[in-house]
């Protein structure tokens, strides 16, 4: 028998047990987080964080994308837990200089801000790790996305990991088989998975990150029509294929690229994902349930808007347990307290 069909069919039973585990793993029970954890001691938090956010985002609509990109890296190294936040100090090796984090990462100056209002409002009561938490929902709703009820009562880590960052993050270049585990990992099933990475409808990529998708198999997943063809052309005069131009960057959904809608599944259906871990949903021979949820979601704006929003949560409700024991209420989401 033909090794490399033994090999899809060794691969492609992994991606199915992948997603029969995703949705059925248990995990123990992490202290709870509750919707009026504030009520009482800071009932103002929502209202600062979305009037911050307001103005954030009208000043420059890619707020929205790089708080929510936080949001995430934050929640996949050790929890939701603000370790994102951390600059390297003498003691403390942070997570922003990480290979997946250090050209990718910003809107650190926003969430300073928000901070310093909140601190002003309500000092020593709100965690940064719940300020980007909210701030990840309001800036969703701010460029058309759905809204959802955020728990809170997060704490701040003390800690960072450098190495985590490193190994727990999706990489643009990554193949399904790969990304799946580290979705899994987080206790996020393939159906999160989808609906997630469907915030790339307000993103932006650098050429680093699309350069051997576009000078690799884009061609062949692309559907042939003027729209398309030009689009191309266009990625390719963003990104040489050599000679620099390494941030040079595009949106990920041309069409609609400061609003949050589902349009960007629409492009995965016709070839045209701008990260290689994005087109792979749909065109990956290992994508059999991966690519009915694309389709389904480009076909329903509403069931990929309730999907994205459970998601949110469920990703949100990621706890680093070690951090409701040693973790603390930063006064700046850059230091831990001394």
């Amino acid at each position: 028998m033909d090794c490399s069909f033994l090999l899809k069919f060794f691969f492609l039973h992994i991606v199915l047990l992948f997603g029969f585990l995703g949705d059925n793993i248990m995990y123990a029970s992490e202290p709870q987080l509750t919707l009026d954890y504030y009520a009482s001691t800071c009932p103002t938090v929502f209202d600062i964080v979305r009037k911050e956010m307001e103005c954030s985002v009208l000043s420059d609509p890619r707020n929205a994308a790089s708080i929510v990109r936080l949001h995430f890296h934050d929640c996949f190294i050790q929890g939701c837990d603000g370790s994102i936040l951390l600059d390297d100090t003498i003691t403390l090796k942070g997570e922003k200089k990480a290979a997946t984090n250090i050209h990718s990462l910003k809107g650190f100056g926003v969430i300073d801000q928000i901070k310093n209002f909140v601190e002003s409002e309500c000092p020593g009561i709100v965690s940064c790790a719940d300020i980007l938490t909210i701030a990840a929902r309001d800036a969703v709703i701010l460029v058309g996305g759905p809204y959802w009820d955020v728990p809170v009562g997060r704490k701040d880590s003390v800690t960072a990991s450098f190495e985590l960052a490193n190994t727990n993050l999706p990489t643009p270049d990554e193949s399904l088989v790969s990304i799946i585990p580290k979705f899994l990992y987080q206790g996020l099933s393939v159906t999160d998975m989808v609906a997630l990475v469907g915030a790339h409808t307000i993103g932006m990529a650098k050429c680093e990150n699309f350069r051997s998708r576009i000078y690799g198999d884009y061609g062949s997943t692309l559907v042939k029509n003027p729209i398309s063809d030009n689009q191309f052309n266009n990625l390719k005069s963003i990104c040489p294929a050599t000679g620099g131009g390494d941030n040079n960057i595009t949106a990920m959904d041309y069409v609609t690229p400061n609003l949050f809608d589902n349009s960007f599944y629409h492009l995965l259906l016709n070839g045209e994902g701008v990260l290689n871990s994005d087109q792979e949903m749909y065109s990956s021979v290992f994508g059999i349930e991966t690519r009915e949820l694309v389709k389904k979601y480009a076909a329903d704006p509403l069931a990929f808007f309730h999907q994205f929003s459970d998601s949110m949560v469920k990703m949100g409700n990621i706890t680093n347990s070690e951090s409701f024991v040693t973790a603390e209420v930063r006064k700046n989401c850059r230091f831990v307290n001394t």
